[in-house]
């Protein structure tokens, strides 16, 4: 049953370790299924989202829109992740917007029965905390790269924290498009940036993989010591 199936994922969370099997049993119970159609809207930007989502499959990006509709792309999520801390924990209106990218089958946990847990279980409150803390780390490191670091720094920097040893395989959130998005920037500007550290013997790419050839030479690009 689907509900099995996130009662044994429940157990590995890192912010509910530490919890009875019965109080995880009870939350799994509380869940909602559903499943997303390519291109779907999560959330909004600014609705008042009541769920913590579990993506169980499939694929997804966060993103903010400016007045003028361009995006900067904030996380890409694959199947295993959870998302919209903020927006169930902080009871505020969500400050990003998730569109699935393939098809989705993502868990919603209502904010009642995590609070429930909250309350049996205050140590839990701590887990949480740190848990927000590292992606609070992970938008300020997303800063700090638009703001010091090329688009080819960041393209470097990008295909090496997403590399599986040196492949990357082409998903749909590896088009030009999404990843120029992701990096701040235009898809004609990347289209340089990949033309020359192609010409520079650095990565090679066709429709199905983007290969790293020389880990260290693209580590220096990214301005990255010690890769």
């Amino acid at each position: 049953m689907q509900t099995d199936i996130l009662l044994k994922r429940l157990q590995t969370f890192e912010f509910l370790r530490g919890l009875d099997h019965e109080t995880l049993a009870t939350l799994a119970k509380s869940a909602v299924w559903k499943v997303f159609a390519p291109d779907a809207v999560v959330f909004w930007e600014g609705d008042t989202e009541t769920n913590l989502y579990y993506l169980q499959y499939g694929s997804l990006k966060v993103l903010k829109t400016s007045p003028d509709g361009r995006e900067q792309v904030l996380r890409f999520l694959g199947a295993g992740e959870i998302f919209n801390e903020i927006g169930v924990f902080a009871k505020r209106a969500n400050p990003a917007t998730a569109i699935v990218l393939e098809e989705s089958g993502i868990w919603l946990l209502p904010r009642q029965a995590l609070e429930d847990v909250l309350l049996a279980h205050p140590r839990t409150v701590l887990q949480i905390m740190e848990s927000m803390a590292d992606r609070f780390i992970s938008l300020v490191a997303l800063t700090a790269d638009l703001s010091l670091r090329t688009v080819e720094a960041r393209f470097a920097k990008f295909l090496l924290e997403q590399a599986e040893g040196d492949v990357i395989e082409r998903r749909r959130w590896t088009t030009q498009t999404e990843m120029a998005s992701h990096l701040g920037t235009v898809p004609d500007v990347l289209s340089r940036v990949i033309r020359e550290l192609t010409k520079a013997g650095l990565i090679e790419m066709d429709k199905h993989q983007i290969r790293i050839l020389d880990r260290a030479g693209l580590a220096e690009r990214a301005m990255i010591q010690g890769k």
